[in-house]
């Protein structure tokens, strides 16, 4: 059962990750009116902003634009970095919607940076239960009961699950501050302005299917716990 959850959830996943990559890629190749590239742009909404402490950087790679909150970086990839087109604008301005949000200290933004290092705990706790699982049902018993190890791993995805929920607003929010911004500062013309709203769309599907398969996987071992203290 839970093999097959995890099937369905990757291929789901394959699918929004591919047509994102296909829309980024068709909407890369339209060339933004104002001219503006990725870099450009991202200066500009931290400056309008008031956010005169952030960086806009060029990292390496495909869709591994990102914020961060600790060195206070935009990093973008090199095609949305350099890129003057609708996709770059979309993403540009989305990673700077973070900025603006720990700026301003966003709620569900200041929630999910504090539960990091608790996420980041549960993932090694539930993998050394894994292993024992993995290493023989003999093993397990030794070590902790096996119903004790089943509350583990619940609490471990209960953890996941809160993170990935909480992802949601925060992914949300600062598409719709992007989306807002490059249109009320004339960055995108009504025709870009769509494009970039349906890139934008596209990648937050990628989330709720993150959020969607971990709370399946946290019902699927809740009811092993059910149906095993029924026994």
């Amino acid at each position: 059962m839970l093999f097959l959850i995890i099937i369905v959830f990757m291929v789901a996943s394959l699918v929004v990750s591919t047509r994102l990559k296909n829309k980024f890629k068709k909407y890369s190749k339209i060339a933004l009116s104002s001219n503006l590239s990725g870099k450009e742009i991202a200066q500009l909404m931290l400056a309008d902003h008031g956010i005169h402490d952030v960086s806009v950087t060029c990292v390496p790679g495909q869709l591994t634009d990102h914020y961060n909150p600790a060195d206070k970086t935009v990093n973008l990839s090199p095609e949305v970095y350099n890129g003057r087109s609708a996709a770059a604008a979309a993403v540009a301005a989305h990673e700077c919607g973070h900025a603006v949000q720990h700026a301003t200290a966003y709620s569900f933004l200041e929630f999910r940076s504090a539960m990091v290092p608790i996420q980041n705990v549960s993932a090694r706790i539930i993998n050394i239960v894994f292993m024992m699982m993995f290493f023989g049902a003999f093993l397990l018993p030794s070590i902790i009961p096996f119903n004790l190890a089943i509350l583990v791993i619940i609490g471990c995805y209960g953890v996941f699950t809160l993170f990935a929920f909480i992802t949601l607003p925060v992914e949300f929010d600062a598409s719709k501050r992007a989306l807002a911004w490059i249109q009320d500062r004339n960055i995108v013309n009504p025709e870009e302005h769509r494009m970039a709203k349906d890139a934008l769309n596209t990648a937050a599907q990628t989330y709720v299917i993150a959020a969607l398969s971990a709370l399946v996987t946290l019902l699927y071992w809740v009811m092993i716990y059910l149906g095993g203290s029924r026994d």
